[in-house]
């Protein structure tokens, strides 16, 4: 007879052990049924490699995750105590203001004394980043430090301390005031945009990171020996990290005219440069490296409590390595010298710098203004829903005769003369035009309209070419009231976006070189 298999003797033994104890009711039969060795060494083995991995994976991530967290430092995104609303930071349009504060406070105390800023400090860059939500294009616009513009009324984070509006300030004092959130509202007040995020970052920030990357390329046209910022290059091509990098964003009167103008254009060459290094490098598609600079930069930085995540800020930095170098657009505010300080102020220059702004809040492509914008697809079946736009015959109140609303304009575009000459117009086409009323400089132009009064300012608006997306109810007005920002500061019919040549100073994909100051 042949004898059975291992397995299978071992499986009878294993029957005729439970049958002998099955009488027994401390011991249940089944028991004697299981397997009586555990699985084979090679499965424990497995298991054992596979659960590390996976617990190494996880310490590791989250290990990075509090060590960036913890290197954050946050701060509200506004000053007015307004809320951002929701927002999907990996698909959505993105706007992050970044600044540089100028404080000597704390690790700063090598680049002066406190007596030259401490605090919160003034904003020694002011750039706006923003990318489309295609992830096609981004725009990086530079407000010079020395433009005079609003400060509304801020409330400082810390203090609690409410301070009071300023007319005709230096935008660089708005973070004196109250922090970077302060810095935030005045550039809403003078752009009509609505910021996401904002990033505040040191002198630290950019020598550490200039190190991190191994250096960045930049070019100057001849030699530059300046004892103020301490830059020290020759003519050409040069890497300059740590301190050098520093002294070449700081630089003002080694460059150019010697103005803080002409210092834009350096910092504008020195972030195209990086922008390139960082792409050829791969840098933003490799984790390591990607969390080494991360770590590096977070050190030195204040956030927004909505940026204050690692994973944001990584998912940030992986959409900007999808956009061509060449959409990447560095713009600078149109500018020209303050009627307040002209020797040492500057201010927006009209109509340019409205013009910008509204191609800003339409997310114009800097690069290509003129591009068509894609046409919204028609529905297959008309809709049977009422359009929630009023046509030009909307009257909300039954028995008010709309001809005699009385229209105002107010001329918030800083240009002088703005509202004779749309008064004259509106008195062309049969409007009650009543005398200008004074307003602060704003960008974004709105047709107000007191209840009664809906459908005049609808033909108010229609006669102007301002879209009807831009009328507002106010209970403060009786009648119509055309509030003229900056984005209408000439001529009588709205127009669509128009765009000041070379706006675009350069792109990322640009070498560009520096003009070292002649005297």
């Amino acid at each position: 007879m042949t004898k059975p298999p291992h397995a299978a003797r071992r499986a009878d033994d294993t029957l005729r052990k439970a049958r002998a104890h099955a009488s027994d009711a401390k011991v249940h039969e089944a028991r004697h049924l299981t397997r009586p060795s555990g699985a084979p060494l090679w499965v424990k083995v497995t298991a054992w490699v596979a659960s590390a991995a996976l617990i190494a994976v996880l310490g590791f991530a989250g290990y990075w995750y509090f060590r960036l967290q913890g290197n954050l430092n946050t701060a509200p995104l506004t000053a007015s105590g307004r809320d951002k609303g929701t927002l999907n930071d990996a698909t959505d349009r993105l706007q992050i203001l970044i600044m540089g504060t100028d404080t000597r406070d704390g690790k700063n105390k090598a680049y002066g004394t406190s007596d030259q800023s401490s605090g919160y400090g003034n904003s020694d860059v002011l750039m706006l980043l923003d990318i489309s939500a295609d992830n096609q294009r981004v725009s990086m616009v530079s407000f010079p430090r020395d433009l005079v513009v609003s400060i509304p009324q801020c409330t400082d984070p810390k203090t609690k301390q409410v301070k009071a509006p300023r007319p005709d300030s230096q935008i660089n004092g708005a973070m004196s005031e109250a922090g970077p959130g302060c810095t935030v509202d005045t550039i809403n007040k003078l752009t009509g945009l609505e910021i996401d995020h904002f990033m505040m970052a040191d002198f630290n920030a950019v020598k550490e990171l200039s190190n991190e990357v191994g250096g960045v390329e930049v070019c100057v046209n001849a030699p530059i020996d300046d004892p103020d910022s301490r830059l020290k290059l020759p003519a050409g091509k040069s890497l300059v990290q740590g301190d050098q990098a520093l002294a070449f964003l700081r630089n003002r009167h080694g460059v150019g005219d010697g103005s803080d103008i002409s210092r834009i254009k350096s910092q504008q060459q020195f972030l195209a440069s990086l922008a390139r290094k960082v792409r050829s490098d791969g840098t933003l598609t490799n984790l390591p490296k990607l969390l080494g600079i991360a770590d590096t930069v977070t050190k030195n930085l204040t956030v927004d409590e909505g940026l204050a995540n690692p994973q944001t800020l990584i998912t940030i930095a992986q959409r900007l390595q999808k956009v061509d170098l060449a959409k990447v657009a560095f713009v600078t505010v149109p500018w020209e010298p303050s009627v307040v300080n002209p020797t040492a102020w500057v201010q927006p220059k009209e109509p340019d710098a409205g013009q910008l702004f509204k191609a800003m809040r339409e997310g114009v492509d800097l690069t290509n203004p003129n591009a068509a914008k894609p046409k919204p697809k028609p529905s297959a079946t008309p809709s049977s829903t009422p359009s929630s736009t009023p046509s030009a015959t909307t009257n909300p109140a039954p028995g008010v005769d709309q001809s005699t609303a009385p229209v105002t304009v107010a001329n918030a575009t800083g240009v002088e003369g703005r509202s004779q000459e749309l008064n004259t117009f509106l008195l062309a086409k049969g409007f009650l035009v009543q005398a200008a009323v004074p307003a602060e400089t704003t960008a974004k132009t709105v047709v107000y309209y007191s209840s009664a009064y809906r459908g005049a300012a609808v033909k108010v608006a229609t006669a102007l070419g301002i879209p009807q997306a831009q009328l507002k109810p106010s209970a403060d007005i009786l009648g119509v009231q055309v509030a003229v920002g900056t984005d209408f500061a000439s001529g009588t019919a709205y127009q669509t976006v128009q765009l000041p040549k070379d706006i675009v100073g350069q792109t990322a994909a640009d070498q560009t070189c520096q003009t070292a100051f002649s005297g």
